[in-house]
């Protein structure tokens, strides 16, 4: 599958405002997500003539809408699959969350990613209706563009500095670059910038 890469057209957008889910019980889907995630119910707007809540907190909204026939809703799942449909949020202390979720007894499984000698932590469990949840330390691993220009080992590398212009990301510390993607990446900048090839 080739993607195709470049520069798109800037939109207004700011940020990710909400996820929505349409849930069996509004009440027990609230529950888990206050007492397992730590959501706060805030305000929903009362001219709403369906059940639901409004929940807050990291910076992103969860809007529950219940379901007027439950039964027509798709059976929770039975396994934990992490290639599946989910939410993910950036933790900062995995083996708490843990604790937390075995104290709660949700079921969970857990996943480690690694490149370049950068490890990222992966849990997933599954919310009341079965929508999967992912609690990770993915911004262990910098968010860098893909360029369309290969690197001298074949993979796609980023663009020079355009990774550091990505609204809304915090730009990682160095010690998250291993010397070769360093390396790489001060090629391509002076290569971008002076049009000198190594």
């Amino acid at each position: 599958m080739e993607i195709k890469t470049g520069a798109a057209a800037a939109l207004p957008l700011l940020s990710m405002n909400h996820v929505s889910f349409v849930c069996k019980s509004v009440a027990r889907t609230v529950a888990f997500y206050v007492h397992v995630l730590g959501f706060q119910l805030v305000k929903r707007p009362s001219s709403f003539k369906f059940e639901g809540a409004w929940l807050f907190n990291y910076g992103i909204g969860i809007h529950l809408l219940e379901c007027s026939s439950p039964e027509a809703m798709p059976k929770k799942k039975a396994v934990i699959n992490p290639k599946d449909n989910h939410i993910s949020f950036q933790c900062s202390d995995m083996k708490l969350l843990k604790s937390k979720l075995e104290e709660k007894g949700i079921e969970y499984v857990t996943a480690v990613v690694e490149e370049g000698g950068i490890l990222v932590d992966q849990i997933f469990f599954h919310d009341p209706d079965g929508y999967m949840v992912e609690i990770c330390n993915c911004d262990n691993i910098p968010v860098l563009p893909i360029s369309s220009r290969p690197t001298p080992t074949g993979k796609l590398s980023p663009p020079g500095p355009a990774a550091a212009n990505i609204p809304g990301r915090q730009r990682p510390s160095v010690q998250y670059c291993s010397n070769e993607v360093a390396n790489e990446m001060i090629e391509r900048l002076v290569t971008d910038i002076i049009g000198i090839s190594f």
